[in-house]
């Protein structure tokens, strides 16, 4: 349950206006009031002797009878947020949540004949909207000092109350939040999405990549960005700022970003921080590269964190970098998996506190990352082959930094590194299905079956029973798959493997001999994504109309996930020009 504090404002009509409306893009579902200052106020929804006019007129009445100087944005606005995977909550309990908010920010304690007058209205399944004014009955002002503090420690409360996910305060390694303002503009231009988060992709990109200011400030310049330095009166830089072309503010100035606003660890501080030691150059050829790397990878991960919490936290801080690099250079094939896994790990990559700059592991993270970002060369040429011992190095150094987070009870960042490590496992198993695919050599057919019968067509979809399928190429594991909430997806996935004129058995038994399945969660969800890089190998993922698969050919995994546009996919999800090529759906 996350407390976010909005803009304040002097518009109190206008805020009910927008709470009780249809929303900027129709997404208000019965708004409707939970609770209010008084109990017995009506709601403007659901009676007719009460307008959004009259309550915006009660909600004011103590601001206009302030004596003196009032507050100029006397409009207190907060929305209570509960996580996607959260149960939903009843009316009483927001309404239970709402008091106790306006309890802890010191609006409206409890038995306070004299509080602040106040509402929260329901508009979602997963959120409340807090609206009230900065003046109390008797004329004071209230006293908010720490209010989001206060209430986030009552959501703590509530979580063990009703079971919902467990947050942690802050600590302040989390992102700013994207703006409802941003994503319209977003919307508006057509872009896949915010400028502020294409602009801390970008920035990412450099800094893991850079070895000196000049370095860093040379990427940044080279990949598109407008880059303003901050130089202090002795010459020296202190600071930078970036904007994207073409995105500026109503009187057609650029809109600028600091490091700090993109993220915490994106200051220039904190960028030096990863070339203050020197790192050892190295050029080797691109299947030596990725063998290398995998064993600096895997060196690294034994030595995560064990020489204490600033040394661990400056060795998930250099993981983080060599994750976005991967993504960069990594084999078409799985490089939006692996670019997800980036983002998702950058949580991860913030401990909270100071963090070592050198160290045995952070060492060989930092060498690994030089050795990627030298091979840039590579890009679109790498062996997918020759990366997997790489990728299922990185998925046991993401799990070493998820346990390390776990033994320091940072639940955000072993959060983050639980979801990194599961979109690159989900990259490990594409790579063993096409590796499959690249080496499969089809068992010749007998002669009597070429020359006397009908030659095979493909089968029509669902014209061979599929379960037979995998009670023939894996009777060890067939009773399980076929309980599985994932076999819909697999099922559709042999489908298409068998209208390509291929036999299913042969591909199935073949993916499933690429790597051991005894330690997979979900038997049926693994050979899916082998069977999803088996048939990006061999050219056959996109049906013929040339159109996205459908959901029922890639979700059934039985996880929530969420809805995507047909249109053009965002850069940080999927390569340009593989919008057909999807795998199954996947939460994040």
């Amino acid at each position: 349950m996350i407390p976010e504090k909005l803009d304040e404002g002097s518009d109190t009509y206008g805020l009910l206006h927008y709470l009780y409306g249809p929303g900027r893009r129709d997404e208000h579902t019965d708004p409707h009031m939970v609770a209010a200052w008084d109990p017995f106020i009506d709601d403007p929804a659901r009676s007719p002797d009460m307008t959004i006019s009259d309550l915006a007129l009660l909600l004011d009445a103590p601001v206009f009878a302030m004596r003196g100087k009032k507050p100029p944005l006397h409009v207190y606005h907060v929305a209570v947020r509960n996580a996607p995977e959260d149960r939903i909550l009843t009316d009483e309990e927001w309404a239970e949540v709402a008091r106790e908010m306006m309890h802890a920010s010191g609006l409206a304690e409890h038995d306070d004949d004299a509080a602040c007058r106040w509402v929260a209205v329901r508009h979602a399944e997963d959120h409340i909207h807090l609206a009230a004014t900065k003046a109390r009955e008797d004329g004071r002002q209230p006293d908010l000092r720490q209010d989001i503090v206060k209430m986030q420690a009552a959501a703590r409360v509530f979580e063990v109350q009703f079971g919902l996910r467990r947050l942690k305060n802050g600590d302040k390694t989390a992102s700013r939040w994207r703006k409802a303002g941003e994503l319209e503009k977003a919307e508006r231009r057509g872009l896949d999405e915010a400028p502020r988060v294409t602009l801390q992709r970008t920035v990412r990109e450099a800094a893991a990549a850079a070895t000196s200011d000049a370095d860093f400030f040379a990427r940044l310049a080279a990949s598109g960005l407008r880059v303003k330095q901050r130089i202090a009166p002795d010459q020296k830089v202190t600071g930078y700022s970036v904007a994207m072309p073409g995105d500026r503010n109503p009187e057609q100035t650029p809109i600028w970003f600091s490091g700090a606003r993109l993220a915490p660890d994106l200051t220039l501080p904190r960028v030096r921080e990863r070339w203050n030691t020197p790192v050892p150059s190295q050029r080797v050829a691109p299947e030596e590269m990725w063998r290398i790397a995998e064993g600096k990878v895997r060196a690294a991960a034994e030595q995560l964190g064990v020489g204490g919490l600033a040394q661990g936290a400056g060795d998930v801080a250099a993981l983080g970098d060599l994750i976005v690099v991967a993504a960069v250079i990594s084999p078409r094939l799985v490089r939006s998996q692996i670019r997800d896994a980036a983002y998702e790990f950058e949580r991860a990559a913030r401990a909270p506190g100071d963090r070592a700059l050198e160290g045995q592991a952070r060492g060989l993270y930092r060498e690994s990352t030089r050795l990627l970002s030298q091979s840039t060369a590579a890009v679109g040429r790498s062996d997918t082959v020759a990366a997997l011992g790489f990728m299922l190095a990185l998925v046991t150094a993401i799990e070493a930094s998820r346990r390390w987070h776990e033994a320091q009870e940072h639940r955000a960042q072993a959060q983050a590194s639980g979801r990194a490590g599961r979109l690159l496992r989900e990259a490990v198993e594409v790579t063993a299905g096409a590796a499959a695919a690249r080496e499969y050599r089809p068992r010749p057919k007998r002669a009597g079956a070429r020359t006397g019968g009908p030659r095979r067509t493909p089968a029509v979809s669902g014209g061979r029973p599929m379960a037979g399928v995998v009670q023939q190429a894996l009777p060890e594991h067939a009773a399980g798959m076929l309980a599985d909430s994932a076999w819909p997806a697999l099922r559709a996935r042999l489908i298409e493997v068998e209208k390509t004129g291929e036999d299913p058995v042969e591909v199935l038994a073949a993916v499933a001999a690429r790597r051991e399945l005894t330690s997979a969660d979900s038997v049926a969800e693994v050979l899916t994504w082998r069977l999803y890089g088996w048939q990006r190998e061999r050219g056959s993922t996109a049906p013929a109309s040339g159109k996205s698969l459908s959901a029922a050919s890639t979700g059934g995994t039985g996880r929530a996930a969420p809805t995507r546009t047909t249109g053009a996919p965002g850069p940080t999800r999927r390569p340009p020009g593989d919008e057909q090529h999807k795998g199954p759906k996947r939460s994040r």
